[in-house]
C-alpha cells in the first residue's frame, strides 16, 4: 500500500531509527496494518535490538554455521534474499519468508545485512529499492530505515519510490537551517509527501514545536517522538514490543502520556496520507 522512509540529512543523532520503531510497533498493535521494518543499516543492529537480544541472536547463529547444515544460518536474512531477487525467483510474499516476526501478521522486521565488508554492503544497498517494491505488495505498510552509510545515489533511489518520507531533524539550530537550505536547494523536498519529524523531542526546548514550526515557515505540522526515558531503556533490553503493550491504556497524567500522544498524533496523519495516496491511484 505506501512505503514510508525514514531518511535525514543531519550526520549527528537524530533519533531516526528510534522515531521508526516507535512509529510502527504502536501502529502495529493499535491498527490493523501489516507492517514491515526494512533496516539498510551497515555493521549496526539498533533496530533489530529493540526487538531481540541480540548477542543471543548471534550466538545460534554461529552455532549454526559451524554445523554441517549451516547455510539455513548464512542464507537467512537480507542476504539470502537479495540472492533469491537475483536469481529472479521472487513472488509477492517473498520478503516475508526472510522476515523474523514481531507480531504475527502484524509487524515485521527485515534485519541489516550482516556483512562487515563493505563493498558487499553496497552491492546489497543496489537491490533495496528492488526489495521495497516487491514488499510493497505484501504488505500495507513498508517502513524503511535509509542509512546514513548507504551509497548516497541508493539512498536517492529509494527516496524516489517513497509514497512518504520523514525527514528527521534535531533540536539544533543548524539542523533546523539545514532543513531551509535543503528546501532551497531541492524542490524534491517542498513535495507533499515529506513529512518533518523531531527525534529525540524535548518540550522544554527553545526549538519546541511551536516555534521550529514558525521559524521554517511551515504551513504542515511539524510531527515529534519525545525523549522517553522508559522507551529508551525498552529499546536497550529488547523489550519495545512489551513496553507499547503495557501502555495500551493510559490517562492523561501518566508520565508517558505526551510520549504516547505525540505517537498517535503521528499515525493519525500518516493513516490520512495513505488513504490521500489510495484515492490518488
Amino acid at each position: 500500500m505506501a512505503v514510508v522512509a525514514f531518511w535525514s540529512d543531519e550526520e549527528k543523532e537524530t533519533g531516526q531509527t528510534m522515531s521508526m520503531v516507535a512509529l510502527s510497533t504502536y501502529m502495529a498493535i493499535e491498527h490493523n496494518y501489516r507492517i514491515i521494518n526494512v533496516s539498510t543499516n551497515y555493521n549496526e543492529n539498533t533496530l533489530e535490538a529493540s526487538y531481540w537480544d541480540m548477542s543471543k541472536e548471534n550466538s545460534i547463529v554461529k552455532t549454526i554455521a559451524n554445523n554441517a547444515t549451516g547455510q539455513m544460518g548464512l542464507e537467512s536474512g537480507i542476504e539470502g534474499l537479495v540472492k533469491i531477487i537475483n536469481s529472479n525467483k521472487t513472488s509477492n510474499n517473498i520478503v516475508s519468508s526472510y522476515a523474523k516476526v514481531v507480531f504475527k501478521d502484524r509487524l515485521d522486521v527485515l534485519c541489516a545485512p550482516k556483512t562487515q565488508n563493505y563493498e558487499e554492503y553496497e552491492q546489497i544497498s543496489n537491490i533495496y529499492p528492488t526489495i521495497l517494491q516487491v514488499a510493497d505488495k505484501n504488505y500495507d505498510l513498508v517502513f524503511v530505515d535509509v542509512s546514513k552509510k548507504m551509497p548516497e545515489e541508493c539512498a536517492n533511489r529509494i527516496l524516489e519510490i517513497a509514497d512518504v518520507i520523514i525527514v528527521n531533524i534535531t533540536q539544533r539550530l543548524q539542523t533546523i537551517d539545514s532543513i531551509i537550505k535543503l528546501k532551497e536547494k531541492n524542490d524534491f523536498f517542498k513535495k507533499n509527501n515529506i513529512l518533518i519529524n523531531i527525534g529525540r523531542y524535548d518540550k522544554f526546548s527553545k526549538y519546541n514545536i511551536k516555534n521550529v514550526t514558525r521559524y521554517l515557515r511551515e504551513k504542515k505540522d511539524i510531527y515529534a517522538t519525545p525523549y522517553n526515558t522508559l522507551f529508551f531503556e525498552s529499546c536497550s533490553e529488547a523489550k519495545v514490543a512489551e513496553f507499547f503493550l503495557k501502555l495500551r491504556r493510559i490517562d492523561s497524567e501518566d508520565r508517558n502520556a505526551t510520549f504516547i500522544e505525540e505517537i498517535a498524533r503521528l499515525t493519525k496523519d500518516l493513516i490520512y496520507k495513505m488513504q490521500e495516496l489510495q484515492l490518488k491511484l
